[in-house]
């Protein structure tokens, strides 16, 4: 059974009244990633229970929902071409986060706000989502009629949807009056109860597709489907901690951008590749730092030609206590469980015949494309100075 198929298996209550089996195509062959999105603002309005709506007010919905994937994570919603954002609601995110001061977590309330506050400049991006979308997801409806459609004249596609809702099968949604932005959108009653019924199962079929396209165009982030919201994503750094204490306690460790020693008592564990690309707490990609970095290093990528070596060292001073010291192979020993999953940190890092060289070798062949990725994907490279904190 596909994603879609939890409708057409569903009580037949609906059958006498609505195109089941049109509304599973709503989402088939995206060209860009704002039918999902399109779709996912819709029921989530009906879900609120509103029941009339302008265009404008969906796409500023739709701006919500991927506020968290684009700011927080740089995830790309239909692509990236040689340098340039292909993806206008992906641009609208990016024109926001430029206007307004809001955070990367901000609540949905706070990001219409802020769309509202700039509502000039923001209008002159979200023009640009209201070609094709709003009228397009209508096309399984009209395949099934055997019904014609000039895509190009919305005047007469507007026409087309309110003569088919009347006389061949109820729609989803139909169009009054405004222009543009401000055109007003009616959801049809049935198709709200429909919706309401199932919020659930629509949503984790929208998901679904979602992460398959958002996955395609993005084949080098790890853990996507953790990307779309903010969530439960918790932090395991507790036994890391712990390990880095007992080595900070046997040994001098130079912070890698200060080059001063490491204060056992104010320090951070922080992630070398920044846990919001790689969504992990693997030990490999951790280091102390001094606690007055962290802030100022924020999400960003350490310059890799300036600080991968220290911290390569770093890394192999740590496993050489731990090959030294009982204690110390103790607390590491207690790492696995949390912190390392990695096949080749196990069999090929961190095992006892590794010398510096070998160790560094192993380090940066699997930590480059990581960090490489992560730069492609649009981190920004953090270059420490003493200006910068």
């Amino acid at each position: 059974m596909t994603q879609a198929d939890f409708l057409l298996a569903h009580d037949n209550k609906y059958y006498s009244l609505l195109e089941i089996d049109s509304f599973t195509k709503m989402l088939k062959d995206p060209s860009t990633c704002y039918k999902f999105y399109w779709l996912e603002a819709i029921v989530s309005l009906i879900n609120a229970n509103i029941t009339e709506t302008t265009i404008g007010d969906v796409i500023d919905e739709m701006i919500a929902n991927a506020w968290y994937s684009v700011v927080e994570y740089h995830i790309h919603l239909s692509g990236y071409v040689r340098g340039d954002v292909v993806d206008g609601l992906e641009r609208s995110v990016i024109r926001l986060k430029e206007l307004s001061n809001l955070e990367n977590t901000s609540s949905k309330s706070d990001i219409k706000s802020a769309i509202s506050e700039h509502s000039k400049d923001m209008n002159r991006v979200k023009v640009q989502l209201i070609n094709e979308v709003p009228y397009r997801v209508f096309a399984g409806f009209f395949d099934n009629h055997n019904v014609r459609v000039n895509w190009n004249r919305k005047t007469d596609l507007i026409n087309l949807i309110s003569t088919f809702d009347q006389t061949s099968t109820r729609l989803p949604y139909t169009f009054g009056t405004g222009s543009s932005l401000n055109r007003r959108i009616i959801f049809n009653p049935d198709w709200i109860k429909m919706i309401n019924d199932n919020t659930v199962e629509i949503l984790g079929w929208i998901q679904y597709e979602k992460v398959k396209w958002l996955q395609n165009n993005n084949p080098e982030v790890p853990g996507l489907v953790y990307k779309l919201k903010p969530g439960d994503n918790e932090r395991k750094l507790g036994k890391v901690r712990t390990l880095w204490d007992g080595v900070l306690s046997c040994s001098d460790i130079r912070d890698i951008y200060t080059r001063s020693p490491i204060n056992p008592n104010d320090y951070d564990m922080d992630h070398f590749v920044p846990w919001s690309f790689v969504m992990n707490d693997e030990l490999w990609n951790l280091l102390p730092m001094d606690s007055s970095l962290n802030s100022s290093k924020s999400n960003n990528l350490p310059d890799w030609d300036r600080f991968f070596r220290d911290f390569a060292k770093n890394q192999y001073i740590m496993y050489s206590l731990v090959r030294k010291n009982d204690h110390i192979h103790s607390l590491f020993d207690k790492c696995y469980k949390d912190n390392l999953h990695s096949i080749w940190a196990q069999q090929d890092l961190y095992i006892s015949t590794t010398d510096e060289e070998r160790f560094t070798k192993i380090l940066t062949k699997n930590m480059q494309p990581v960090y490489d990725s992560a730069l492609r994907q649009g981190y920004s490279v953090w270059n420490y100075s003493k200006e910068t904190i």
